[in-house]
């Protein structure tokens, strides 16, 4: 008699169920089991590639998405370590750094598949802008993701596209960097000609159950693009007689059969600086012989051109791809109307070979038609961030149209605190919105750090003959030097990251702009502690507050960055620099009257006697204080922060603001210094009560 074995439960009790029983449980145990196969994390992938196709089409089991106009990438999760490759398996950790570091917050073990785009103010990708990208000041870089290869443990390349866009949704939580790409439930026909009428590269369309194919060039995966598009390789450049530009046109190809066949010139796309960057690439590349097949007569008259100019041609070593856009490719394989994209430096050249359409009757059949669904939904209000990448140390920014130059980009300005000067001039773009009203049209005392908060400083007034023409002035006379000088004004975004560029830590404005000289537009009330702690100078705003109270004064407040509390009180231009210190010294005393014990009003620092300075002097010609939003020079890199009231009051430290948490806090509570660009007091109104107290 042949024995059987009898298994055990989970308790180690024998299993006596009947077999009915356990195929039941056997049934529920796959139901419940996790999708996928088990497998390591894959390396090295190659991305399924879809089939270019002539024309859309109706069919059923297929779902259509966006063809992004980027660059394709596969990401490697695990938790808060990742890498992202490209199609040849070049790294993009570095290049897209704001991916790679929107990739960590996701904290899942998963290999994704997604395409990688900068966004235009229509949230449309543009490839040109991401060609270009160098920091995040160059445009609003998205990855959008549509496949998902392998998630904890498993893989899921066996599995229909449907289940694996399920678990996509499932697994990965979208923020403002790193987005889902959508199905649309739209026929082919009419989401294509919604994504013509949009400006898209164009559609893909994939059979709803298609599974993942690595490296494959599937007709399961088709594309279908609005304008013609094709990766061509360079093999060299033009130069007209008697041109100014580096380059006339590019020479391209494509491969066919091992050998590069010339596919035409492209004499458009390029910009100045594009074409400054791109002779950098080919420098190392030229040589003496024709990479083409044959060699191309640069100068052949034309129909429309009979006299061409003429033009030498420069060969280069067929190492470079671009892409292309044109109308279409005459008999002889020459392009028509063809126009510069962009570089590709994420496809190999050796790869590049013409995609030819395929009719699309030879792929799948047409059939019914599907309900039309949005194709692209309003983009997130766009967020400034960061105008400098991580890594060079010099780098090149065109601002408000002037080009300025940063340099030392590494070096440790808070060297404590390990924050460069990369970081400090980051933070002053990210702020200059909000900067700029307190900045715009008043002279400037520069406060220098060119060494950071533990080097040398040193102030500068006098600029005369120093700054670059763009830069606007303002004339003084040093009556001790019996000369003429100019201060230097801040105009507009690009001169406030110029005076940043100096060294400039903090900045320091005038009360008053070049417009009204001398008629400052606030009045300050300084509170500096000298040798008392940080909550006497709360208690002493917080009487201050009273007085303005009971005078019906409106004030602002915030915190100097250092040790201190500045008030500023609103003036609207209608009032002199004498007015404003004399109206500043009224509410100075009566600060000191109801706290004697801590406080004084002595000029001279030797007469306070260690007590809580109410500066009002500040309120003289050309006096500056470090403005709202500034950084300061000072330990924990701090910020000169504008303040709810109710926010002075025991307990708050100067550290609770600094370079890494404005640009948060502004984002949550907007600029709450706004009222003192308001309409201004009425001071006769204001002495009145304050002389009744």
């Amino acid at each position: 008699m042949a024995s059987s074995t009898v298994k055990k439960t989970a308790d180690g009790r024998k299993d006596r169920s009947s077999p009915a029983k356990k195929r039941k449980r056997a049934v529920e145990k796959t139901a419940t089991a996790p999708p996928g196969r088990r497998s390591k994390q894959p390396v090295n992938l190659q991305p399924m590639l879809a089939t270019l196709v002539d024309q859309p089409f109706d069919e059923p089991g297929w779902v259509y998405e966006v063809k992004w106009d980027g660059y394709r990438a596969l990401a490697y999760l695990q938790g808060n370590k990742v890498t992202i490759a490209s199609r040849n398996n070049k790294s993009f950790d570095e290049k897209f750094y704001p991916v790679h570091a929107a990739l960590k917050q996701l904290n899942v073990q998963a290999v994704v598949d997604g395409e990688i785009v900068v966004t235009d103010r229509n949230g449309l990708a543009d490839f040109s802008g991401l060609q270009g990208w160098r920091s995040e000041a160059d445009g609003d870089l998205k990855y959008y993701l549509f496949d998902i290869l392998w998630l904890d443990g498993r893989s899921l390349l066996d599995l229909p596209l449907t289940k694996r866009r399920a678990i996509l949704r499932k697994t990965i939580r979208p923020n403002q960097t790193i987005l889902l790409s959508e199905n649309f439930d739209a026929t082919g026909t009419e989401f294509f000609h919604i994504a013509e009428k949009m400006g898209l590269e164009g559609i893909i369309a994939k059979k709803a159950d298609s599974v993942y194919t690595p490296g494959l060039r599937s007709k399961e995966w088709l594309k279908i693009k609005t304008a013609k598009r094709q990766e061509m390789v360079i093999g060299g450049f033009t130069r007209n007689e008697g041109s100014s530009k580096l380059f006339s046109s590019l020479l391209v190809g494509v491969r066919r059969g091992g050998k590069l066949v010339y596919t035409g010139k492209i004499g458009t796309g390029f910009t100045v600086s594009m074409q400054q960057q791109m002779m950098k690439q080919f420098e190392p590349l030229i040589t003496g012989r024709s990479p083409f097949e044959s060699i191309p007569d640069i100068n052949k008259p034309s129909r429309f051109r009979p006299d061409p100019p003429k033009a030498e041609a420069t060969w280069l070593k067929p190492k470079l791809v671009c892409e292309v856009s044109y109308r279409e490719l005459t008999t002889e394989g020459i392009m028509r109307h063809p126009s510069f994209e962009g570089m590709r430096d994420d496809k190999q050249a050796k790869q590049v070979v013409l995609e030819e359409e395929k009719p699309v009757t030879e792929v799948v059949q047409r059939s019914s038609a599907l309900h039309r669904k949005k194709i692209i939904s309003a983009s997130s209000k766009k967020e400034r961030k960061t105008l400098l990448n991580p890594t060079d140390e010099t780098q090149v920014r065109s601002i408000n149209g002037h080009e300025l130059k940063f340099t030392n980009l590494s070096k440790l300005y808070w060297p404590k605190e390990k924050i460069t000067k990369r970081d400090m001039l980051n933070y002053y773009y990210q702020v200059a919105p909000f900067m700029l009203p307190y900045m715009k049209d008043r002279p400037q005392s520069l406060n220098r750090h060119p060494n950071g908060i533990n080097g040398e400083s040193f102030y500068q007034k006098d600029v005369k003959g120093k700054a670059p023409g763009w830069i606007a002035t303002f004339p003084y006379r040093s009556e001790a030097e019996a000369r003429d000088k100019e201060f230097m004004v801040c105009t507009d975004e690009s001169s406030l990251l110029y005076i940043a560029s100096l060294g400039c830590i903090e900045m320091n404005p005038w009360s008053s702009t070049v417009q009204t000289p001398d008629h400052p537009d606030w009045c300050i009330i300084d509170l500096d502690p000298d040798k008392h702690g940080f909550d006497k100078v709360i208690e002493a705003a917080q009487v201050t507050k009273q007085i303005l109270d009971a005078a019906g004064v409106q004030a602002c407040c915030k915190t100097s960055g250092s040790t201190g509390i500045h008030i500023y009180i609103p003036l609207g231009r209608k009032y002199t620099y004498e007015q404003s210190k004399e109206f500043g010294r009224v509410i100075a005393k009566l600060v000191h009257q109801r706290l004697p014990r801590f406080t004084s009003i002595e000029r001279i620092k030797a007469n306070r006697k260690g007590g809580l300075y109410i500066d009002f002097l500040q309120n003289r010609p050309q006096a500056t204080l470090a403005t709202a939003y500034s950084l300061r020079p000072k330990p924990g890199a701090t910020v000169s922060m504008p303040l709810h009231w109710e926010e002075l009051k025991k307990g708050l430290r100067m550290t609770d603001f600094n370079i890494h948490n404005a640009v948060e806090r502004l984002k949550s509570e907007g600029d709450l210094f706004k009222p003192v660009l308001g309409k201004g007091i009425d001071m006769t109104k204001a002495l009145k009560k304050l002389n009744a107290l």
